[in-house]
């Protein structure tokens, strides 16, 4: 299945601008508010809370204030959880996000869900090479493709190793901003959802790769929703498709993201399902990720 009822996400105690990731991430704004993690917080409460409302569940993990890990909100780039009982663990870019690997989130994970087996790639930090989880990758999980541009922080070494060890069918390509800068992450300009994808397509300036990345879309009979590139900037690429304890479907996005889209686009998205969205304007402008990133899906079995 494509898309879960369960989450993983992490309670901020520090969240703020990490420098260290700035280099990469074009997205990320020091807006030098001495408020950033208070109002992070408030964002994360609210956001949870949207979420609960809608039957989803979440396993809540509370940062620690030691190690400093002020990215600790986005678990999705260090950490996957698969079907089979499989946990990946990833090689990080930033040294500071490599402190985010604790056990205190896997042991909160082991109360809840069965874990079968752990496939670690973060030996590949040795070599100065990474893949960031599903930042770096955005997973169709029922067709078994993972789309992922090409970055600092996605090598196509890790990737294709990735896909070898968990039978994924790697989609490389290179997707840049407005400023002609990689972009850092491939979930910032696409979401997969089960019957159709949000795609930036303009960040695809090589129209070969463009055209690869539209007919493995086309073969899987998903529907294309583009956006464009001053939407991308507003997260509006940043999205998760999730299901409730009902099994009804929603689309998970930021307020910011929300508001970016016109008439057409949330009409086409409300045809699959509805949207879910919060105020993330904290978070998004110094953490340069949005909903989607706060967001680790759990496919794990449950106990």
């Amino acid at each position: 299945m494509q898309h879960s009822s369960h989450l993983l996400m992490i309670q901020p105690i520090q969240f703020n601008f990490n420098a260290e990731t700035a280099v990469n991430n074009s997205f990320q704004i020091n807006s030098n508010d001495d408020l950033v993690s208070e109002k992070a917080r408030n964002e994360f409460e609210d956001f949870m809370g949207v979420l609960t409302a809608h039957g989803i569940d979440i396993t809540v993990v509370a940062d620690t204030p030691y190690p400093y890990t002020p990215d600790s909100i986005f678990p999705n780039n260090w950490i996957s959880f698969h079907s089979d009982g499989t946990v990946c663990l990833y090689p990080m870019f930033a040294v500071n996000r490599r402190m985010e690997r604790k056990q205190s989130v896997l042991h909160a994970i082991e109360e809840k869900f069965s874990i079968l087996q752990k496939i670690d790639f973060t030996h590949f930090e040795a070599e100065n090479i990474f893949l960031e989880g599903t930042g770096s990758m955005v997973l169709d999980r029922d067709h078994k493709i993972a789309y992922a541009c090409l970055s600092p922080r996605t090598d196509l070494i890790v990737l294709n190793e990735f896909c070898k060890k968990m039978d994924y069918q790697p989609i490389a390509f290179h997707a840049v901003d407005s400023s002609n800068k990689a972009i850092y992450h491939t979930n910032v300009m696409l979401c997969v959802a089960d019957e159709y994808m949000v795609i930036c397509l303009d960040a695809i300036s090589n129209l070969a790769e463009q055209k690869m990345v539209i007919e493995s879309i086309e073969q899987t009979g998903q529907k294309i929703i583009a956006i464009s590139l001053a939407q991308m900037n507003c997260f509006a690429g940043n999205m998760l498709q999730v299901h409730n304890n009902k099994g009804n479907k929603f689309l998970v996005m930021s307020s910011q993201a929300f508001h970016s889209l016109d008439k057409k686009q949330v009409a086409e998205i409300e045809a699959f399902n509805p949207i879910i969205h919060s105020d993330l304007t904290t978070i998004e402008t110094n953490g340069g990720g949005s909903a989607r990133c706060m967001m680790a899906e759990i496919f794990l079995p449950l106990k």
